[in-house]
Parts: C-alpha cells; structure tokens; sequence
C-alpha cells in the first residue's frame, strides 16, 4: 500500500499508526454498546412488570439470550463474505453501525414486545456485517507490516475490552437505577457516536476497504513472495449442504426460546423431541463441508487454512474454560466469597472502587489526548465527536460516584416459608419461598423470619415498613420500592427495617467481572510490547502460555477452596483468590484471543478474510456452549466430592491441551508456510 493513497502509517500514536487508534474507538463505542445491552438484558426480562420488565420466568429469558448471542455468532459469517465479495470492509462496517444503532432505539421503546424483538434481530443482521469486518479490515492495513499485526491486534483488543469495561458499568448502572430505556438507550447513542466518529474519518484510511476483496486472488509462498493462488469455486454439493446447515442450525437456535415462550416445539415429532439430534447432524456436516473445502484448495492455502482450523481447536477448549466467568465463577462469587466488608476494610474498597472507576478512562483519555495531538485538525469532525463521547462519559461517571456515596444500606427483614417436598427420587427436600402479597402460604408452611441487605438513597430508621421486591427471582438480590412502584406489582414483598448499616458494604457478585476488562486495558500495552521484540514467542507456544495462564488461575480458586466441605452450599473464602483468578486468566487471555485474530488474518487468503473470521466466530461460539454445559455440572460435583474438585478440572484441561499445543509446534511451523 503506498503511502500516496493511504495516511494510515503517517502519524503515530504509542508506537502505532493513529488510523489505528480511529478502529480502536469505533470497536470501543460498539463493544459499549454490546456489552451494555447485555447486562441489562435477562435482567430486564425477568423483573417484575411493576418496575419496568416483563416477569418472563428466567428459563425463558435465559432461552431467549442464548439465542439471540448465537445468532450474533452465526451472522459474522455471511456479512463477512458479503463484504469479501460485493461491500468491501468499509462500507460493510458503516451498514453494520448503522444497523446496530436502529436495533438499540428501538429496545429503548421498551413499551411494547415488538420493538425488542425487532431491536434483538436488528442487531444480530449488524453484528454480522460490523464484527467481521473490524477485524479483517486491520488485516488489510496491515498487510505489509506482518511483523507488527500481533501487536496491533493486543492495542485494538484493549479497545474492545475499554467498551466492555464501560458498557457493563454504566449502561447497567443507569438501567437499574434510573429505569431500563436509560441503559438501552445508552448503549444505542454510543454506538451512533461510534458510527459518526468512524464515518468522519475515513479519509485516514485512503482507498483500502473501499472495494471487495475478491480481486487479489494470491499468496505467500514459503520465501516470502507471492504466487498465484488456485481458486476453489463451490460445487453442487458445497451449496446444497451449506443450504441444508443453514435450515438445520436455525431451526434448532430459534426453537429453543419458541419451544419455551411459545410452547411450540418445530423439532418435536410423534412426542419425541429431536433437537439433539438435529444439532448434532448439522455440526458433523458443517465439519465435512469445511474439511472437503480445505483439501480441494492449493497445498500451501489448504495447509494454513488447516493451521488455523487447529487454531480453532485450541480457541474452543480455551474459552469453554475462561467463559466459566458467567457461570461457575459468579456462583463462586456469590455463595462462596466472603463479600461483606465493613470498617476500614469497606472504606478502602469503595477508595479502589473509585480508582478502578475512574483510572482506566483517564487511561483511554490519554490515549485520545494523543490521537488529537495527531489528527485533531484534519479530522476535526470526527475527532469533536470523539471529545463529546468523553464529556459524557466523564459525566455519567461523575454521577455515579456521587449517587453512591450517597446511597445507603440497610439490613432488613422479610418473611419466607418453608414446605417439604417429594422430588422424582422420592427423596424428600425443603424448599422455601418468600411470602409476597399474592402468596397464600400452605396450612402445613413453616415461617421463618429471613435478613437481606438493600441499597437506597431514602433516609429510613429502624422498624420502618418497606415493601421489596426479588429483582432476578434467585432470592438473592432485593429492590426497594416506592408506594407507587408497590401498588403497581402483585409480587410485592413486606419488610422492616432492622438497622442502618453504617460504613458496611457487600460487594456485588458482578463487581469482579469487571476485572477481566480492567487488568486487559493494563496489561495490553505490554503484551503488544512483548510480541513487537526479539523475544515474541512462536504461535503454538503463545497458546500454550496462556493456557498455562489459564490453569493456573483455576489452581488459585482450588486452593482458595480446599477447606470448603462436600455439599456445601455457601462459604466465606477471601475474595482474593477470585482476583487472582482473573488476573491469570486476563493474561491468558492477552495471549491467545488478539493473537489468534492476528494469525487468522496472515494465514488466510486476503479474498476471503472476512469470511474466515466469521469462521473463528463460531469457534467462540462452540467454546461458549460447551461452557455453559461443563459449568452446570458444578451442583453434581460439589455434592459427589467438593468445589476445589471442580476447578482442578479446569486447572487440568487447559495445562494438557497446552502441553498438546508445544508438541504440535513443529507440525504448525510446517504448515504455516514461514508465517511468524
């Protein structure tokens, strides 16, 4: 690319290219967005009528999400062989944006169910034509600087992670605070400002992205230089089973929420159910078409393309590990973690609190401060879109630590009652419910006086009468409401006062899933560091670093959980195991995720790039299910051994498939063609 028709390499901002840091904002502004929307979602869903939700039970909200996160998967494929082809990466990112912000305006209408399902299907149709295409577009800028790519992938994935950070904060702060259409709206006005900042300075990029990819039909030979690639058009048979998956796999997402919500099974057939079967004929076919597709292809493209399919295999038993983040880490986190700090103890961490709220944007502030320096005049537009995005950032933050300060908690009291029950074994259990104002309690119930803790800025005194509300329906986290929230919900909970609970604090479960986010805008700099000097470890061995990485922060929260019985139920573990874990697990992370876009993009033929990180996408996807699936069995093993056996499998698979990854390095360097 020459430096005639592209400004790219031009200016420079911590050792990168600014028009670097123009995608960094755009992927910061959309992943704002994303990850914002997606903590409010279940909530929003299972919340009670009263105080804005729909009081779906949480099986459905949950169906509902899964589908709707692997669509997000599936799409990437087809946008990205749209803008290979026909749209070009630019263009494609722009319909994507623009797509994506219709969807969150349209949540925000959150009046009627139409406009959520509209606003859900409009950004899975954005999410294909903009993720891919981010992506693939760094690829394209980096093409003749293959030595810098890895370190340019850890920079924008530490964009990727400051909209992450963001958006789980403060969209999910102003939803639960003020109301739901706040934090939807949020996330849509950020994802708008992200489309007009991108838009604005396209000039930076010069011609690259605008046309298809199609046209450069190459690749790399062993010595570097590039030779005619052999093409591989897709035969009868490609096209009738790439038809045939499409059917089968969205059949079988969309029918799980409809089979739930709308009682209406599509794959049930004389009584019998076949969505297990239907899924898994469809993956072994995917598998078939993609492997007769690789080995038709010349023998140096079929040979990287098979190194990143082994890539791919790495990447699924990495993130079935690291994704129990959402699952079994939270319920470590919440029934195993002492997170009750008063004293000295709760003032410093609302003192941390603050820090990690406001040091990682003075971070990403700096780094705009660097951009303006470069490029503020000549893209002025862009770059006063980018500076208002931050007043409002620095301004909603500044709200918050205000309000919490000024926000209260109080121990209260509420009734349950528990009834014993026969379950299929004919084993007797207890169950308890609380006693809300429709409930009408069995003759043969036990009351029982329970205690829980709410946050509110209301000054109350002891024995006052409150009514509450159980915000997710796990019997954990309790809302109060005002007389007319209360008289507008049928599942109100009557409580009293017991104390105010001064300069005592409770840590909420969520808070530690910031830290992954956090130690990623820390630590990223230097990984893309690491990878630009002499001692940038080979491919295969950087993935097995961060599996190692990996392991290791499971061997922590083993550890932390040696003393916890079999079949406990909750404990009081220091919360420092849990930091640690993030901490190994986010260089883990730095290691195999942003490298892993990087080598996508220097093994795959530049025509269908997009295409194949659509690909690596679904990968992630596979990884996120088989989480889901290893992460529920941890009720099953608590009760047969303990917790701490638990995690030592996760200690143990990512450490073998990392010793699997050192073994494999000699047949990688062959098959990557002097790829580094």
């Amino acid at each position: 690319m020459s430096k005639t028709t592209n400004e790219f390499f031009e200016t420079q901002v911590l050792g990168h290219p600014s028009g670097l840091f123009v995608l960094f904002f755009t992927e910061m502004w959309e992943r704002f967005s994303f990850y914002g929307m997606r903590a409010l979602l279940v909530l929003f869903l299972v919340s009670a009528l009263g105080i804005g939700g729909w009081d779906w039970p949480r099986e459905n909200a949950l169906a509902l999400y899964g589908t709707y996160l692997a669509l997000l998967y599936l799409t990437p494929i087809i946008g990205g062989t749209l803008a290979d082809k026909y749209l070009g990466n630019r263009k494609a990112i722009i319909i994507g944006a623009l797509i994506m912000t219709l969807g969150h305006a349209s949540m925000a209408i959150e009046s009627n169910s139409f406009f959520l399902y509209l606003g859900l299907g409009l950004l899975v149709i954005g999410t294909g034509f903009f993720k891919p295409n981010m992506s693939s577009f760094i690829s394209i800028l980096y093409k003749d600087f293959p030595e810098k790519k890895d370190g340019a992938y850890t920079i924008f994935y530490m964009g990727v992670n400051a909209g992450a950070f963001l958006g789980i904060m403060l969209c999910g702060y102003l939803g639960e605070i003020l109301g739901w259409s706040w934090g939807f709206g949020l996330a849509g006005i950020f994802m708008l400002l992200g489309l007009l900042q991108f838009t604005l300075a396209q000039g930076i990029f010069g011609e690259v992205g605008k046309r298809p990819n199609k046209e450069n039909k190459t690749i790399e030979a062993d010595d570097h230089t590039e030779i005619e690639d052999k093409l591989n058009p897709f035969t009868l048979l490609d096209k009738i089973l790439i038809v045939f998956i499409a059917i089968t796999g969205l059949t079988w997402i969309i029918n799980d929420p409809l089979s739930k919500i709308g009682d209406f099974n599509l794959l049930s057939f004389g009584g019998t159910d076949y969505a297990g079967h239907t899924i898994l004929i469809t993956l072994i076919l995917f598998v078939y078409l993609l492997g007769s597709r690789i080995i038709r292809y010349s023998p140096i493209t079929r040979d990287k393309m098979f190194a990143v399919v082994i890539f791919a295999f790495f990447i699924i038993f990495f993130w079935a590990s690291f994704e129990q983040a959402g699952g079994s880490m939270s319920i470590f986190a919440k029934d195993y973690t002492s997170r009750i700090l008063s004293g000295k103890s709760a003032l410093l961490f609302n003192i941390v609190d603050i820090i990690i709220t406001v040091v990682p944007i003075a971070i990403i502030t700096y780094v705009l401060f660097l951009l303006f320096k470069q490029t503020f005049k000549k893209y002025f537009l862009s770059n006063l879109i980018l500076g208002f995005s931050f007043v409002l950032i620095w301004g909603i933050v500044a709200w918050k630590i205000y309000n919490n300060f000024n926000t209260f908690s109080y121990e209260i009291s509420y009734q349950t009652y528990q009834i014993a029950k026969k379950d299929n074994n004919g084993e007797e259990i207890t169950k308890e419910f609380a006693i809300t104002s429709e409930t009408l309690v069995p003759e043969n119930a036990i009351i029982i006086n329970n205690k829980t803790v709410i946050r509110s800025s209301n000054d109350f005194v002891k024995n006052d009468k409150i009514s509450i509300i159980d915000i997710d329906k796990k019997g954990v986290n309790y809302k109060y409401l005002t007389n007319d929230e209360a008289s507008k919900v049928n599942t109100t909970i009557a409580a009293s006062v017991v104390r105010k609970k001064d300069n005592e604090i409770q840590i909420p479960a969520t808070w530690f899933l910031i830290l992954n986010s956090l130690f990623i805008i820390a630590f990223a700099p230097l990984f893309s560091k690491w990878w630009e000097s002499k001692y940038n470890p080979k491919p295969a061995n950087k993935y097995a670093i961060g599996l190692f990485f990996l392991g290791i922060g499971f061997a922590f929260l083993a550890f932390g959980a040696s003393g916890i019985p079999q079949g406990a139920k909750t404990a009081s573990v220091s919360i420092i195991w849990l930091i640690l874990a993030y901490l190994f697990h986010t260089l883990g992370e730095l290691c195999v995720s942003p490298v892993g876009l990087s080598y996508v993009s220097k093994l795959v033929p530049p025509r269908m790039i997009a295409f194949m990180f659509g690909v690596w996408y679904l990968a992630l996807a596979i990884g996120n299910k088989a989480s889901g699936k290893m992460g529920s069995m941890i009720d099953d093993i608590t009760a047969r051994y303990d917790i701490s056996t638990f995690f030592l499998i996760f200690t143990f698979v990512p450490i073998i498939i990392g010793i699997i990854a050192l073994l494999l390095n000699p047949v990688l360097k062959k098959l990557m063609h002097g790829v580094k």
